[in-house]
């Protein structure tokens, strides 16, 4: 992973959804939201990605005002642009309206000096699912702790 700098990870998504299939996309930013963006104040937990007609939109993501950029910085919940295929996003489309998914943000990072963001095609989990997923964690970390008692 040579030239991929991790800035944001929404580290809540996979304890909530079932993530599908994941998608490397594009963002359209203003100059002094890359810049915070850099210093890694951004927030992607409330996060989510909507489709209008035909094109990709990140909503509720927080980027902080950069402190130096006085009159150039924009809101920090606005929506931006997501950049991806046509292909692609006749996918989303079939599979958020049809099939009742998500788009949830997994992260965001530098990728050759551009800001990428990791979509995630999600469909959440029910309360017995968590449990399940929290037995399995816990059943493997004893077997790990067993293992590492006896070598």
């Amino acid at each position: 992973m040579a030239g991929i700098k991790i800035l944001a990870k929404n580290k809540v998504v996979r304890h909530n959804y079932f993530i599908e299939d994941v998608y490397e996309c594009g963002i359209e930013l203003k100059g002094t939201e890359v810049k915070s963006i850099r210093q890694g104040k951004i927030n992607l937990k409330e996060g989510y990605a909507t489709v209008d007609n035909s094109e990709v939109f990140l909503r509720q993501v927080h980027i902080s005002p950069y402190e130096q950029g006085n009159r150039f910085n924009v809101d920090p919940l606005r929506v931006r642009k997501l950049l991806l295929h046509k292909y692609q996003i006749r996918k989303l489309i079939g599979a958020t309206t049809i099939k009742g998914y998500s788009l949830i943000p997994l992260s965001m990072y530098l990728k050759n000096g551009k800001v990428k963001v990791e979509l995630g095609l999600a469909k959440g989990k029910k309360l017995y699912d968590k449990r399940q997923d929290m037995a399995k964690k816990d059943a493997e970390r004893r077997i790990q702790r067993e293992m590492s008692d006896k070598y």
